[in-house]
């Protein structure tokens, strides 16, 4: 009797799966008819997006309590389960995907990034090596050489596709710190940073909050840096860059300053940095775009000089999220950085293996949407779409200055900032904008005056959204005043 209890007790779990196995095939008898029903649901989702206020309603976000559920002893079938996510959490969502979201530097999917974004999800790739995927590994090359041709960066120069900015920021910064240790003798992937030389690192007074994260991630310090005062636009003033010791340095710039769009002047303080034997990052998450259009080439004069370049594919070539670039001057600096050898790894190869060049080795295929996007737009395509995003902020601040209100910074990429009196009612007048649903706009603090923020950056967004948003911000500030 024992016996059979014991294997009654054994044979429980094969049983138990047995029957959700049955159960599962029962519920969902065609991956097909899941697929179409999530293509359904998207479609619906995308073809409302405008039309909902842009922020999600507190009855929306109230919903999302039932989500928090126990975990379910049985297993749910999967048309309920995409039922429920899509009824539960698609009205909470913000419409960052839309045509009238200006809150931040993000850019809405182009249909063709988000098509093979999908593509990319059902091919189900770890793009890690070349050997073992093939394709989404010659796709990565293929994007980055023309990334690195449209922004007009050196040949030689090598690439990985990370998760965002602040992650391009850190690989990029990563080889920075092997070179100039190495420069000095010291292998810091070997030996580390207890006992090296020390290291300086100059930033501009207002750089962006996540380079100074990934200087904290290396083991730089988000303190021990030197900062270099700014003007009135935010640009690194040249004339009060510090004298460099004859020591390891690395030099960050900014391309696009977050509230601004200004640029620091890479080619001066590139010439001086590099006559120390410094190291020259630019953080171009959203600005280093501006090369790839002819009229705001005056803006970017001199980023090519630097050593390497970080941005963000999801904000202005409108990629799904999460898609940043790191691209860096030197050969082999990235992967002698990055790579990672293991035994069981078949990572020798002729081919370029992606993980070598990037923090992860299980990663998502990023390159797929970038080449995708890219392939459709062309060179021409792009510039046009990035041009008229610029063009639509200058219309944002030429619409809003006649109207009264105060522009702060020179309107000279796809960065509005509005003042419309004291802070207290500019705060009133951005609540106001988010609760009436139009548009979505943010409020920021830059040098000591709050302002709302307008961000452009959205392949949809037509002039009748800026003049409807206009119109809803002027409402709103009426209203606040």
């Amino acid at each position: 009797m024992t016996t059979n209890v014991a294997i009654d007790a054994m044979d429980a779990p094969t049983t138990m799966i047995r029957a959700t196995r049955a159960r599962m095939k029962r519920d969902d008898s065609s991956d097909g008819n899941l697929l179409d029903d999530a293509a359904r649901r998207a479609k619906r989702y995308l073809d409302t997006l405008d039309a909902r206020p842009v922020a999600p309603s507190s009855a929306a976000i109230a919903r999302l309590a039932e989500l928090d559920v126990p975990l379910p002893r049985e297993s749910t079938p999967a048309d309920r389960v995409l039922a429920e996510l899509d009824e539960l959490v698609s009205p909470a969502t913000m419409a960052m995907a839309g045509r009238r979201f200006f809150g931040f530097v993000i850019g809405g999917a182009l249909p063709v990034s988000l098509a093979a974004n999908w593509l990319a999800s059902t091919w189900d790739q770890n793009a890690a090596l070349a050997r073992v995927t093939p394709g989404v590994a010659r796709l990565e090359i293929v994007a980055l050489r023309w990334l690195i041709e449209l922004f007009g960066l050196p040949a030689g120069t090598e690439g990985a596709f990370v998760t965002g900015a602040t992650m391009a920021n850190f690989t990029a910064l990563a080889a920075a710190r092997h070179h100039v240790l190495k420069q000095v003798g010291w292998s810091v992937e070997a030996d580390g940073l207890f006992g090296a030389p020390p290291i300086t690192v100059v930033i501009g007074e207002e750089a962006h909050p996540t380079l100074i994260k990934s200087l904290g991630l290396l083991g730089l310090g988000r303190r021990r840096v030197v900062r270099v005062p700014v003007d009135g636009q935010g640009r690194m003033r040249a004339d009060r860059f510090p004298k460099l010791a004859n020591s390891p340095a690395i030099i960050c710039l900014q391309a696009g300053n977050l509230n601004s769009g200004a640029f620091d002047p890479c080619t001066d303080i590139c010439e001086l940095a590099h006559a120390a034997g410094a190291w020259v990052h630019v953080d171009g998450a959203f600005g280093l775009w501006a090369r790839t259009v002819p009229e705001l080439s005056a803006l970017t004069t001199g980023i090519e000089l630097a050593d390497s370049w970080a941005t963000d594919a999801h904000k202005w070539l409108n990629v799904p999220y999460d898609c940043g670039v790191a691209l860096v001057r030197e050969p082999g600096a990235l992967p002698a950085a990055m790579a990672v050898t293991a035994d069981y790894l078949p990572t020798e190869s002729s081919e370029r293996n992606p993980a070598d060049f990037t923090p992860e080795l299980s990663r998502r295929a990023r390159g797929v949407e970038v080449w995708a996007a890219l392939r459709s737009l062309g060179r021409d395509g792009l510039s046009a779409m990035i041009g008229k995003n610029v063009r639509q902020a200058q219309l944002f601040a030429e619409r809003l200055a006649a109207a009264g209100y105060e522009i702060l910074n020179d309107v000279v990429l796809n960065q509005v900032l509005v003042s419309f009196g004291s802070a207290e009612q500019t705060l009133r007048t951005i609540e106001a904008v988010q609760r009436d649903g139009t548009c979505w706009c943010g409020s920021t603090v830059w040098q000591g005056r709050t302002a709302m923020r307008i961000s452009v950056s959205s392949w949809a967004t037509t002039d009748a959204d800026v003049e409807l948003s206009v119109q809803a911000i002027i409402r709103a500030a009426r209203g606040a005043g």
